[in-house]
């Protein structure tokens, strides 16, 4: 689309205290589809992964049409990433004083929000 307008919007959150994996199970439902669509999945998905998502995705919104001047409710979902972030390294008490390292991972999720042509 070479030489055409395209109004898009990306915005990325980072160390979200959800693991990669976890995370790319809902973005993977997302892609490519619409606004309300987006909103109206996640709001009934099981998942404590979807808190963060619908902030972000609404987020992206609000700037594609802050820049491009058309409604908020037109856009849809053109990209989502999910990358691995660092990990939080915690200590699990065990028996007889001994201890286990914990790793809390975290990611990073960007999402792409442009209006449809």
């Amino acid at each position: 689309m070479k030489g055409s307008l395209r109004f898009e919007a990306e915005i990325v959150a980072k160390h979200i205290n959800v693991s990669a994996s976890k995370m790319r199970r809902i973005v993977n439902q997302i892609r490519y589809r619409s606004y309300e669509q987006v909103l109206l999945m996640l709001e009934f998905m099981p998942y404590r992964a979807c808190s963060p998502v619908p902030q972000s995705v609404s987020t992206a919104a609000a700037n594609a049409s802050k820049a491009s001047g058309l409604s908020k409710a037109g856009p849809f979902v053109d990209r989502a990433e999910v990358s691995r972030g660092r990990y939080y390294k915690r200590i699990r008490p065990r028996a007889q004083g001994r201890a286990y390292s914990v790793r809390k991972h975290t990611c990073h999720v960007a999402i792409a929000v442009r209006h449809r042509p």
